[in-house]
């Protein structure tokens, strides 16, 4: 893509708007109201994590198939139509229906997040960054979707305490659910005021949305980007990345288990995660585009290895507030790094930015199957060792994923690692 071509500040804006509302409310609202969810909804660490696994099987489908897709349409219309399918399930959801419906929900939000909307995601950000700024548009993404994350969990933690009532601790499940009910409701008109937002304005003035697409993806040329070796890496270093993200899940629960905090405290932790993405994700996107975004893909996954260790020893427990939230941070630095930069490294990896969906959807077809495991794994060593013991069982789990992925990561640095490669 040539430098006069590139996309304007306000497609990025918008793409950002995007890539984090359609994971609102899949991922994002479990993640600020872990204990409340398992509250409303009448489930255990487990149901919640099989839900989770629905969720990763059909997006393990749809990354295979969603990805040639993202090759023929252009971005816009696809991430439109996740984003309104998306939140039409916003609205069964709001009726906290049974498990069983609640797990084909999690399938429909498997297909509308992942088939229709992540593969143009990554591509279209590739567009927005062109040659010579792949850190800073991923750091971009991945730093503005924390904020529009933390916004939203910010919201979703005033609406729910406008509405309840009652004290916490002696809520009944009628009035939590008719607090939480807005959550869910408001969060979904949202979303779909997005996918407008995104049909009418994300467009590419200076470049024809043609020019980024192909009328037939063959065999053969999947072939040629599977044989990639930036691709087989990227499979690993996504899959261990991703794991150390979905971990961050817990941390919520571990203020309420460890830390003994109520449940607007434990909001208050999950939502202080989503205002730290977004300084990590920019920061490292600026840092990346500067010297070798590989290098700190790298140092990101030793961070995120010792800040694991810290959790996993059971070090933190009976500490002060601040320290929990710095100990905390730690882990966050890494793993939100890794994730800023796992696909800024594609342009180093000579992925051709026509095939990006392609690749992105063999990439993706192994890198996240943790929304197959990693739900049901962390719930059933949370369940089984109630307590600190169960969180430093999950914590050792990131700690080993963290170290492959260090090992994957290093190897990437040693074929694509070169300023040269990195720019060009």
């Amino acid at each position: 893509m040539k430098a006069t071509e590139k996309a304007p500040w306000y497609y990025l804006v918008l793409l950002i708007l995007a890539g984090e509302s359609v994971f609102i409310l899949p991922f994002v609202l479990q993640r600020v109201f872990r204990p409340t969810v398992l509250k409303v909804f009448e489930l255990d660490n487990v149901s919640l994590g099989l839900c989770f696994s629905v969720y990763g099987f059909v997006a393990l489908l749809s990354y295979f198939f969603g990805g040639p897709l993202a090759d023929k349409y252009p971005p816009r219309k696809l991430i439109a139509m996740a984003l309104w399918l998306t939140a039409l399930g916003g609205l069964v959801f709001a009726t906290f229906p049974d498990y069983a419906t609640l797990q084909i929900l999690y399938g429909f939000w498997g297909f509308t997040t992942i088939f229709l909307f992540w593969s143009p995601m990554i591509k279209a950000t590739r567009v927005w960054g062109g040659v010579n700024a792949q850190g800073k548009a991923f750091g971009f993404l991945d730093g503005g979707r924390g904020l529009v994350g933390a916004l939203f969990g910010t919201l979703g933690v005033a609406v729910f305490s406008f509405f309840l009532h009652t004290d916490l601790e002696v809520a009944s499940l009628q009035e939590s659910r008719f607090a939480f009910r807005y959550v869910i409701l408001s969060s979904s008109a949202l979303v779909a005021l997005v996918g407008v937002l995104v049909l009418l304005f994300m467009k590419l003035p200076n470049l024809n949305e043609q020019d980024i697409v192909v009328e037939k993806i063959t065999v053969s040329q999947i072939g040629q980007v599977l044989r990639l070796p930036s691709v087989i890496l990227l499979m690993v270093i996504i899959l261990c990345a991703y794991v150390g993200y979905k971990i961050t899940d817990v941390f919520s629960l571990y203020a309420q288990d460890v830390m003994h905090l109520d449940q607007v405290g434990s909001a208050q932790v999950g939502t202080f995660l989503l205002f730290a993405r977004p300084v990590v994700g920019i920061v490292i996107g600026v840092l990346a585009d500067r010297s070798k975004p590989s290098v700190w893909l790298f140092l990101s996954f030793i961070i995120a290895f010792v800040g694991s260790i810290v959790f996993a020893l059971g070090v933190v427990e009976n500490i002060p507030y601040i320290l929990f939230l710095i100990s905390i941070l730690i882990v966050a630095i890494g793993v939100y790094a890794a994730r800023a930069l796992y696909f800024a490294v594609m342009q180093s990896g000579k992925i051709p930015l026509i095939f990006t969906g392609t690749a992105v959807g063999l990439i993706s077809l192994i890198g996240y199957t943790p929304d197959i495991f990693a739900g049901a794994a962390m719930g059933y060593l949370l369940d089984a060792s109630p307590g600190l013991q169960g969180h430093q069982h999950v914590f050792w789990m990131l700690a080993l994923f963290s170290f492959l992925g260090a090992m994957a990561a290093y190897k990437y640095v040693q074929l694509y690692g070169k300023k040269a490669n990195e720019t060009t």
